[in-house]
C-alpha cells in the first residue's frame, strides 16, 4: 500500500499528480502548513519536516525527485518515465529536476509574500530578484518548447511524462508570483497539461498556501 503524507499547494502536489496520473491505489493524508510538520511522528517520515513523504510498503521515503524517479521506475518506466534505454532518458532527468531549481524560488518569493505577516520583515529586493530568476526559468522552458527546429506538445519529443508533471506543478505555483503572459510556447504546454484529469484531481479543495491567484510586486508601485 502507498501512502502519500501531503499538504495542498506544496511540493506534494507533484506527488499526488502523479500518482493520480500512474492510476493506482494509495492513500493521502493531509496536513495543515504548519508546526504539525515538525512533530515526532511526522519527522519519523521525513526529517526535515517537509512534504512530501511517502510509505510504501512499509518503507519510507522523501524528496520529490527521488520519489517520482521511484514510482516511474516501479509503475510506468516507458509511460511516465523513461527507461535507461530510451533517448529521452537524459533529457527527462534534466527536466525532472529543473523543476526543483524553480521551485526553489518560488519558495522564497512565498515566504516573502505570504509567510511573513508583517511588512517590516519583507525585502522588496528580494522580491524583485527571485521573480527575475522565475522569468529566467520560464525563459529556459519557452526555448525548450519552441526551439528553431520544432515546436513541442511536450518537454520531451516522444511525448508527455513526469517531467511535464514536476515542471508543470512549479510553474502552477511560480504562476501566483509571475505571469505566464509573453511566454506563448510555455502557455499553451502549461494549458495543455493543466487540463489534464489527474492535475485537477490534485487541486486543493478549499484551504491551501495562497489565498490569491496572483501577488503582485510589493510594494505597489
Amino acid at each position: 500500500m502507498i501512502t502519500l503524507h501531503h499538504c495542498p499547494q506544496t511540493r506534494s502536489m507533484r506527488t499526488l499528480w502523479l500518482l493520480n496520473e500512474l492510476e493506482i491505489p494509495f492513500q493521502l493524508r493531509s496536513y495543515p502548513f504548519d508546526r504539525s510538520l515538525r512533530s515526532p511522528e511526522f519527522l519519523t517520515l521525513s526529517p526535515a519536516g517537509r512534504v512530501p513523504a511517502l510509505e510504501v510498503d512499509g518503507e519510507r521515503m522523501f524528496e520529490t525527485g527521488a520519489i517520482t524517479e521511484y514510482l516511474c521506475e516501479r509503475y510506468s518506466p516507458d509511460r511516465l518515465g523513461r527507461s535507461t534505454a530510451s533517448p529521452d532518458r537524459m533529457t527527462w532527468l534534466v527536466w525532472l529536476h529543473f523543476a526543483e531549481t524553480l521551485s526553489q524560488h518560488v519558495a522564497a518569493l512565498t515566504q516573502q509574500h505570504v509567510m511573513l505577516y508583517e511588512d517590516h520583515m519583507r525585502s522588496p529586493i528580494v522580491m524583485k530578484l527571485e521573480a527575475a530568476r522565475v522569468g529566467k526559468c520560464f525563459d529556459a522552458i519557452e526555448a525548450r518548447l519552441s526551439t528553431p527546429i520544432e515546436s513541442r506538445d511536450y518537454l520531451l519529443t516522444s511525448g508527455f511524462s513526469a517531467a511535464d508533471i514536476s515542471v508543470g506543478q512549479a510553474v502552477y505555483m511560480a504562476s501566483h508570483f509571475v505571469r505566464l503572459g509573453g511566454y506563448p510556447a510555455l502557455e499553451a504546454w502549461y494549458e495543455r497539461i493543466t487540463a489534464r484529469e489527474g492535475f485537477k484531481a490534485a487541486l486543493p479543495n478549499g484551504g491551501g498556501i495562497y489565498s490569491q491567484d496572483f501577488y503582485a510586486p510589493w510594494p505597489l508601485e
